[in-house]
């Protein structure tokens, strides 16, 4: 009954959902209404950083509805929760990231920064990269190419550019008509492309050069999911305006666009409330961002460890029909032949207990993106499912 009034009444994205009945959540784990474990390999998209029901998450949760929940949450009222957060996260950002806007999620966060580029710059003109996902409403799909998953929403936004991902020639693209050049740190939905240190450097001064602001969307690469805590500590640079969600809140739901201070004061006025939200920063979730950001700096082997688990992955995950495995710490894309194998191997590790998943602009490879506390156990267990799934033509195994 519940899964037919889940395809009658819930709208699906695709034509062929999961639909697995989960019933719980412990760890690296799903547990479905038959007791069935999976061993979840993508942690909803990089959102459960910590795994499920991660007991200080739990815990700061459940202390905060019991002391209150919704109210002005746009910068009116002094929140406990959202300036505690506010101030733990600026304490672990370079100096130029000083102010914290919180949003509902990853794609609020890419409309309030682009919102916020304008505003400052006095420019119209975005440039992104080929093959880039911010996020899924009209400004942030804007910025999308291709165009297969915006098509058939057009028109959006004018005066969107692109370039190619590491193109030193395309940064001649930015130029004093260029209000902000959004980038991911690392690009996600291409299957896990990392930027050459150069050339993000370069971006960098191409933007000083023409007064553009630097975007970085950690949405996904953020809070410890390529081994430091910001992915673009790794490479020399740091963003005009930082982008945050997906495990910045540990599972609840909570996005943040951060600036120094100067900009973000361009919202307060002409016209005052530049940019509001209703559940932004809503005090349960910025409570579990507390407990997700403490976790992380109160145990550092979780970032520690990172390193060693992504070597320990590509070092199980060799195979005739594994073509490449491209990794940012525990962010993998294992490439294969093309999607119906893509689809295969999907099937055959869900039906032995182990949730993958693919990417939107790469149907070559398989997701791999699991919590930062799965153990070297788990990660042998996991690869060796996904390789039975591979030798196993005919999909399920024992």
């Amino acid at each position: 009954m519940q899964r037919a009034n889940f395809l009658k009444h819930v709208a699906q994205t695709s034509p062929a959902p999961m639909a697995l009945e989960i019933a719980g959540g412990e760890g690296v784990y799903l547990i479905d209404t038959a007791g069935q474990r999976y061993l979840d390999l993508i942690a909803g998209i990089g959102v459960s950083a910590l795994g499920h029901n991660h007991p200080a998450v739990v815990q700061a949760v459940q202390q905060q509805a019991g002391t209150y929940m919704h109210t002005l949450v746009y910068g009116e009222f002094v929140l406990g929760p959202q300036v505690e957060l506010a101030t733990l996260l600026c304490s672990q950002l370079p100096d130029g990231l000083d102010n914290v806007y919180f949003t509902n999620s990853g794609t609020e966060a890419t409309e309030g920064a682009m919102k916020l580029a304008k505003r400052v710059t006095g420019r119209t003109e975005f440039i992104s990269a080929t093959r880039a996902y911010h996020g899924s409403t009209q400004g942030a799909a804007s910025l999308m190419w291709p165009k297969d998953f915006t098509r058939a929403f057009h028109p959006l936004l004018p005066g969107i550019r692109h370039l190619d991902f590491n193109c030193t020639p395309c940064l001649d693209r930015i130029t004093e008509q260029t209000a902000a050049v959004i980038l991911e740190t690392v690009q996600a939905e291409w299957g896990i492309r990392k930027p050459r240190p150069e050339w993000i450097r370069a971006v960098r001064r191409r933007c000083d050069e023409t007064g553009a602001l630097l975007i970085l969307d950690e949405i996904q690469a953020g809070m410890g999911r390529t081994g430091t805590l910001f992915a673009f500590a790794q490479y020399g640079v740091v963003p005009d305006v930082l982008l945050l969600a997906k495990g910045f809140g540990g599972g609840m739901p909570l996005g943040a666009f951060v600036a120094r201070r100067a900009l973000m004061e361009t919202l307060t006025n002409n016209p005052v409330l530049g940019h509001i939200t209703t559940f932004g920063g809503h005090p349960v979730s910025c409570a579990a961002g507390v407990a997700v950001l403490q976790t992380l700096l109160e145990q550092p082997e979780l970032l520690a460890d990172v390193p060693k688990k992504e070597a320990l992955f590509h070092r199980l995950l060799v195979h005739p029909k594994i073509l490449h495995v491209r990794s940012a710490g525990l962010w993998m894309a294992v490439e294969l032949s093309d999607f119906d194998e893509i689809r295969r191997v999907i099937a055959g590790c869900l039906e032995r207990g182990l949730i993958t998943d693919w990417f939107l602009f790469n149907e070559r490879s398989l997701r791999i993106a699991p919590p930062l506390t799965i153990t070297e156990e788990e990660i042998t267990w996991a690869c060796g499912v996904l390789l039975a799934a591979l030798d196993d033509d005919g999909g399920a195994g024992e």
